[in-house]
């Protein structure tokens, strides 16, 4: 219901040109270039550091009654947390500096572009970003017999999906910053997040409580429904995972849309 009642306020016209402005901003020179691809890198580094290298030492898991490697375990979460890096970094950083500094969207209001269309456009440009992590990514998972060909095209828009929830968690997040050392906060949930979502080890290993908060985040979802389509093991699980990142997603975005129209056009 609620990405019906935001859709139905945005124009596809509109949100292609916020887009375009997105698109254009490439052409500005090879530093973007370089920072957007840079965002790629640290998942792949944990996967080869920990996935492969502690990985050597850990030696198999059985997981759901199945064994596999542990670089096979991790190589999912961090395609996850690959997704998730690429959406969050566009649309909290690069979000915020263009809200509150280069006042990128006030200019943006000027035209007949509202605050939804601007919300659903920077949401869409931060998929295309998490989508060329992710794509990459999964190349190496391939090349390095960590998945199958087939589970990669089927876990691939999954990323998609763990992209535009944390997109849209992203930019609601930002619409309340207060300054650039509100990141800090963000930047310990996200680490936070990281650590303990099933990403390293899976979730059962810790206590019960912890266990139940934990499959109350995002990024646990993510990592499960990733996980899942990867390795090749569907259930009805799967879709209760993605059921929340569109939930979340749907959310974020109409927060974010009513803030943007709060802060600019109030």
């Amino acid at each position: 219901m609620v990405t019906t009642l935001v859709a139905s306020r945005v124009s596809p016209g509109r949100v292609g040109a916020v887009i375009g402005r997105n698109v254009g901003a490439l052409r500005s020179g090879p530093s973007y270039w370089i920072v957007l691809l840079s965002g790629f890198f640290e998942p792949l580094l944990y996967l080869l550091s920990i996935g492969v290298g502690v990985g050597a030492l850990v030696g198999d898991l059985t997981v759901d009654g199945r064994t596999m490697s542990y670089a096979s375990f991790v190589a999912p979460a961090m395609l996850a947390v690959s997704a998730m890096s690429g959406a969050l970094a566009e649309t909290t950083y690069n979000f915020f500096f263009k809200l509150k500094y280069m006042k990128t969207f006030e200019a943006v209001l000027a035209t007949p572009v509202r605050p939804a269309e601007v919300a659903v456009g920077e949401l869409v440009w931060a998929i295309v970003r998490g989508s060329l992590y992710t794509v990459i990514f999964l190349v190496v998972m391939v090349a390095m017999g960590l998945t199958e060909p087939g589970w990669a095209l089927a876990a691939f828009p999954a990323t998609v999906l763990v992209g535009l929830a944390f997109g849209g968690l992203g930019m609601a997040v930002s619409t309340l910053m207060r300054g650039w050392q509100d990141f800090d906060l963000m930047g310990t949930g996200q680490f936070a997040l990281f650590l303990f979502s099933g990403t390293f080890s899976p979730v059962q290993d810790y206590p019960v409580g912890v266990e139940v908060l934990i499959q109350l985040t995002p990024l646990y979802h993510a990592v499960e429904l990733v996980r899942g389509l990867c390795m090749g093991v569907l259930g009805w699980g799967l879709l209760g995972h993605a059921v929340y990142l569109v939930v979340l997603a749907g959310a974020g975005v109409w927060f974010a849309s009513r803030r943007l129209t709060r802060v600019l056009c109030d």
